[in-house]
């Protein structure tokens, strides 16, 4: 029979909030808990809510493919409850996909895309296409002699910047990872 602490991992604290004594915490968990908490601040603070940079963060640096919500909140040793909400705003904002495996009753999250990076990018067409609408309309309206409606047409040049720019910057990205991915593996060959 299997306890609850037998299928949590290394060092996650049982659902009562204590670290498990069946287990010492592994000091690779320890440090990849400071980055997931170092790097959610970082998130946080570019306007990601709290959790959900958490749950990014961890989902993205730990080395498991999918995870279910018990496994989420065990490695960031947080209740489930506190998970429900942030998975879900991930999912809205397309960062974590959720699938269901054939036969089982719970769901598992990943990160949405093997390349988050450009479907992130990708993501951000409609905000861009919406936000150049309506500076359109407000560089229409405002006198472009005056300091409000120069800075509006301005901020207008760069969202179609922006738009502009991004299946370029998509298109580059993606060549730079693959460049990087052979000279990762061609280093690992000569090793």
């Amino acid at each position: 029979m299997t306890t609850p602490s037998d299928t949590q991992p290394p060092g996650a604290r049982p659902s009562d909030g204590r670290t498990s004594d069946a287990r010492p915490a592994d000091p690779y968990d320890e440090t990849l808990l400071r980055f997931v908490e170092r790097f959610a601040i970082v998130l946080n603070e570019s306007g990601m809510p709290r959790m959900p940079a958490r749950v990014f963060a961890f989902v993205l640096a730990d080395d498991a493919e999918t995870y279910t919500a018990a496994e989420l909140a065990a490695g960031l040793r947080v209740s489930p409850a506190a998970i429900s909400s942030a998975v879900r705003h991930l999912m809205q904002t397309g960062l974590l996909g959720r699938e269901r495996r054939r036969g089982e009753r719970v769901d598992h999250y990943r990160v949405y895309d093997d390349d988050v990076w450009s479907a992130i990018l990708r993501q951000r067409e409609p905000m861009l296409r919406r936000n150049e609408e309506f500076l359109t309309e407000g560089a229409e309206m405002l006198d472009p002699a005056r300091p409000g409606g120069h800075r509006v047409r301005e901020t207008l040049e760069f969202y179609r910047f922006a738009r502009a720019e991004s299946p370029r910057m998509i298109e580059r990205w993606q060549e730079h990872r693959r460049k990087h991915r052979l000279d990762l593996e061609a280093g690992e060959d000569s090793a």
